[in-house]
């Protein structure tokens, strides 16, 4: 499957603005991109590019005053498979967990494990082991949250959505998140492209979405799962742009200053 994705953004700032920028597809799906992946600027800017502790590629600019867009539009190619479902994957011991997958059982700035541990052991203690009971908690997720893209709140966390009952898709995601790291499962926060591929034609305006996985150790051996508390069923095209702890980790831009989005359209279609 051939997919053409890609997004045009505009900021409006009043002064010179360092700002750093998470807009480019994962290196892990670099090989998949077709097409030139390369990032915009209008007026050109000088960027710098690094990758952060998670290995996520990011841009460091100086956002001169005025408008600036960024825009991107290339092509993937995909397999066109489902996220998978491998009911037999089971919980790894926390004692036998590899190092680097430790940081994912720990609060973080949206993932307030401390408040929600009580109420984790309590809805999901009796739940079957491994895959199930991960699913178990992206099933209730996804019926204690209301979607509403007009009620987006950049301070939310995850005890704030789970007390509020409604969010958008980074909302369900940490809510999850943080229900498995309660349960000691490692989740990390992952967003990118996901296009309505396979699914009936979302109303709402194209968006980055955001999902979460899942540290199991499958029939191949240890690795992370795909799962999504927002839509709660497996779903064609994933285009990962970055993962961390949670969204803190992973936004798409961080400003040192004031700089307004003035435009922001994001597209994703199959093409073949």
């Amino acid at each position: 499957m051939r997919i053409r994705t890609g997004f045009d953004i505009a900021f409006e700032t009043l002064q010179p603005t360092p700002m750093i920028l998470m807009v480019s597809v994962h290196p892990n799906r670099m090989p998949d991109v077709l097409t030139p992946h390369v990032l915009t600027f209008d007026p050109p800017v000088q960027t710098r590019e690094y990758r952060d502790d998670f290995g996520n590629l990011c841009h460091r600019i100086l956002a001169p005053p005025g408008r600036l867009t960024v825009s991107a539009d290339f092509e993937v190619q995909d397999s066109g498979l489902p996220d998978p479902i491998v009911p037999e994957a089971r919980q790894i011991p926390v004692q036998d967990l590899p190092d680097e997958v430790l940081v994912y059982l720990l609060g973080s700035r949206y993932c307030d494990t401390d408040k929600l541990s009580q109420t984790a052991w309590s809805l999901f203690g009796t739940a079957p082991e491994g895959w199930g009971r991960v699913q178990a908690i992206v099933d209730y997720v996804h019926n204690h949250i209301r979607f509403d893209y007009q009620r987006a709140d950049a301070t939310r966390t995850a005890h704030d959505g789970f007390q509020q009952r409604e969010g958008v898709c980074r909302d369900f995601a940490h809510l999850a998140i943080t229900f498995c790291r309660c349960m000691n499962f490692p989740a990390r926060y992952a967003t990118g492209y996901l296009g309505d591929i396979g699914v009936p034609r979302d109303p709402a305006p194209m968006d980055f979405s955001a999902w979460f996985e899942v540290f199991l150790e499958g029939p191949d051996g240890p690795r992370w799962y795909t799962f999504d508390a927002r839509h709660n069923r497996p779903r064609i095209g994933r285009i990962v742009m970055a993962r961390g702890r949670d969204a803190t980790d992973v936004a798409i831009s961080t400003n040192f200053g004031f700089a307004n989005l003035a435009r922001f359209d994001v597209h994703t279609d199959e093409i073949g």
